[in-house]
Order: C-alpha cells, then structure tokens, then sequence
C-alpha cells in the first residue's frame, strides 16, 4: 500500500474538504488512497457537493503530491497523520481530529501535558503581566504553553515559557511554511 501521508497531504489542499468529508468519503471508498481515486459516484455517495466533487477532480489533475511531499521535507516540516503513533493523542479525542498537521520542530510525549494560552492581540499592561506571569510559572512546572504565535497575548506567552526554560508549541493558522505576523520570525525559531 502507498504511504497515506501523500493523500492526507492531497486533500488538505482541496478548500471544503474537512475532517467529517474526508472522514465520509474514506467511509465510502474504504481507504484515503481510495478516497483519492475516488469516482463522482463514490463522491456523491459519500455526500459531496457537485462544486466540491469537481475541485478535488481537479486538484488531483494539477498537483504533483511526490513535489508537495519534497517542498515539505525541504522546510523541514514533518507530515504526520491521525494513523500514526507520533500523532498528539490528546488531538484524537476532540470531535474532528485534523487528519494530517504540519509539524516544524518536534512534538514531544510530554505535550500532551499541555495548556493554550489566547488573548487578543492589544492587551493591556495587566494583560501582558499576568499572562506572562501564568505561563511562566506553566512552564517552569512542566507544562507545555501552546498558543497562536500571534502579536499580543500570544507572543508574550511563548516568549515567557521560553524564558523559563520549558516548551512552547505554535498552532499556526497561516501554515507552518510562512511565519506570520513575520515580525514573530525570530520567536518562532
């Protein structure tokens, strides 16, 4: 059997195909590799829009996932998906685990014991303080601080758990090939 890691890689590129499509189409078709080869009757058994059933027909016309597999591993980014063991168990048990993330860096056992820390993007002094004060003593204890990477809260809480010598974990909503805000570049690193 081919590596499934190239047909998560496949779908995640098809804007409208989430967890619970994927998730019904590999129902249908038995395997995300069949999902992939997947027919219009088997898509639409599976319950996919005629729009989206023809984007996925032509997004795996146009991309190269040997290429997407090798610009991934170029960045250094690890693919791992759900059926693997390096996967973040605690992720399993939310109601639609991503199929595959994009991991720069390295995950490790322990953060699984792990706390997010969000805020708005202009906190006030207080603000900055006491999350900075929080994820301190977090990370100071072992837990992992895991947040956004955005301007604000977020950033103040990675920084701080970095100065207390513990983990820090970005969830990135840009993708883990482009730091945004680009400012945050060095704190990513």
């Amino acid at each position: 059997m081919n590596d499934p890691i190239r047909y998560y890689l496949g779908f995640s590129m098809v804007n409208g195909i989430g967890p619970a499509r994927l998730d019904r189409l590999i129902s249908v078709c038995g395997s995300v590799e069949a999902a992939w080869h997947a027919t219009q009757i088997d898509m639409a058994r599976a319950g996919l829009e005629r729009k989206l059933a023809e984007l996925l027909i032509h997004t795996r016309a146009t991309i190269d996932l040997d290429a997407e597999q090798e610009r991934a591993a170029r960045q250094k980014i690890q693919l791992i998906c759900r059926e693997q063991r390096e996967y973040p168990a605690a992720l399993l048990h939310i109601p639609s685990p991503p199929p595959l993330i994009y991991v720069r860096g390295r995950l490790e056992p322990g953060d699984g014991w792990g706390v997010a820390m969000v805020g708005t993007r202009s906190p006030t002094h207080y603000g900055r303080e006491a999350g900075h004060r929080l994820a301190h003593e977090l990370a100071s204890a072992g837990v992992t601080v895991i947040s956004g990477l955005a301007m604000g809260v977020d950033s103040v809480v990675h920084q701080a758990a970095l100065e207390a010598g513990g983990r820090t974990v970005a969830v990135l909503a840009c993708g883990a090939d482009l730091i945004y805000p680009e400012r945050n570049t060095r704190l990513a690193e």
